[in-house]
């Protein structure tokens, strides 16, 4: 399946996945320069903190679009698609 995105949304997502790309980055290189543990500790709560904050906003997303349109067609199997979902996103 394929969703289509507005451009300014899909702009906004990748913006936000490359920042976290580079915190990414940035965490590596504190692990081969020997960084204080505390220091990588944070830097990889802001990461989790900046991924869960792009699978909201795709959740959100998700369930105005794709998951509406398919309980209107009467596809409730969506649901517990949906239900899977959220489930691994808050484990």
């Amino acid at each position: 399946m394929e969703t289509i995105r507005e451009e300014e949304y899909k702009n906004k997502l990748v913006s936000r996945l490359n920042r976290a790309e580079g915190q990414i980055r940035g965490i590596r290189n504190m692990v081969e320069k020997d960084a204080y543990c505390d220091e990588i500790l944070n830097q990889i709560s802001a990461v989790q903190a900046a991924l869960d904050s792009v699978g909201k906003m795709i959740l959100e997303s998700h369930i105005r679009g794709c998951v509406v349109r398919d309980i209107q067609a009467g596809r409730e199997e969506i649901i517990d698609e949906l239900m899977g979902t959220i489930g691994r996103m808050i484990k």
